[in-house]
């Protein structure tokens, strides 16, 4: 029995190959462990930011207050339109935000100007400036919940002749992160006698 666990036909090979072997198989291993968790890091941050952004898209909007048209000789000829943050969001900056104006008559993308509204740009002026500072005319943004803003678009100048009675439009308004809001203006069958109305 003892003969036979002696038996040199029988002895375990060990040697530098099977060594380098080895060491080849946990390189390879650890090799790929790193790669693996390099890849899961890069999709988690992917997804973070994604989940982020798509966060902002749904919080960080403006909401309508309220929509007020001035009428002069029988059409509306200019828009204003009251905003403040939507529950949750951040500070809004409308100095950066985005209009897009859809009437009959066609579609205008509009930007914000420090002065009077032209043909494609509207302005901002503070209805209620919680912070006294935030809502400026370089720089209006919204900052706290009880703020205010009136958003002032010339319809003369954008369609050429204003909203006519019975007249509708659609205003887009997109904030920097992505957040709409969409206002919807419907003029009066009949403004005579009005020199502001409800829209």
């Amino acid at each position: 029995m003892f003969d036979n666990l002696r038996n040199d036909d029988d002895r375990g090979q060990v040697g530098i190959g099977t060594l380098i072997v080895f060491i080849a198989m946990v390189l390879v291993a650890a090799i790929a462990a790193g790669v693996l968790i390099n890849t899961a890091g890069f999709l988690q941050s992917g997804a973070e930011e994604t989940g982020q952004q798509s966060s902002d898209q749904v919080t960080n909007r403006l909401q309508e207050v309220s929509s007020v048209g001035e009428v002069d000789n029988g059409v509306v000829d200019k828009v204003e339109i009251t905003v403040k943050k939507a529950p949750g969001a951040n500070n809004i900056d409308l100095s950066t935000t985005t209009l897009q104006f859809v009437h009959s008559s066609g579609s205008t993308d509009m930007t914000y100007v420090n002065g009077d509204a032209t043909t494609d740009e509207f302005n901002v002026s503070a209805i209620q400036d919680e912070g006294g500072t935030s809502i400026t005319d370089e720089s209006p943004v919204l900052n706290d919940p009880a703020d205010r803003a009136r958003i002032v678009l010339d319809t003369d100048q954008i369609i050429g002749d204003g909203l006519a009675e019975g007249d509708t439009a659609t205003i887009q308004i997109n904030t920097q992160s992505g957040g709409t809001t969409e206002v919807r203006l419907v003029v009066p069958e009949t403004l005579s006698g009005s020199s502001a109305v409800n829209l």
